[in-house]
């Protein structure tokens, strides 16, 4: 049964019982998309880890690899002895 049917097929019973309308299918998943996020960034905080920006870290990581920690490197003062 698609999620269509499954809300058709809901709402046919909500109007049969008397009982309010279920939201339509994906109303409600940007919400839930924030709520994983905002989860994700608490247990972050909580295990003292970074709260943002660990995604784009990782992904610079992964696709520049060295690269990228030697260019910030050269671009940082030494301190002088």
């Amino acid at each position: 049964m698609s999620v269509t049917q499954q809300y058709l097929l809901d709402t046919y019973r909500a109007a049969q019982h008397g009982e309010p309308m279920p939201p339509a299918p994906g109303q409600h998943d940007w919400q839930a998309v924030r709520e994983v996020r905002d989860y994700g960034r608490f247990r972050a905080v909580v295990q003292e880890r970074p709260a943002r920006g660990r995604l784009r870290a990782a992904l610079a990581r992964f696709v520049h690899g060295d690269r990228l920690r030697q260019r910030y490197a050269a671009r940082t003062p030494r301190p002088l002895p």
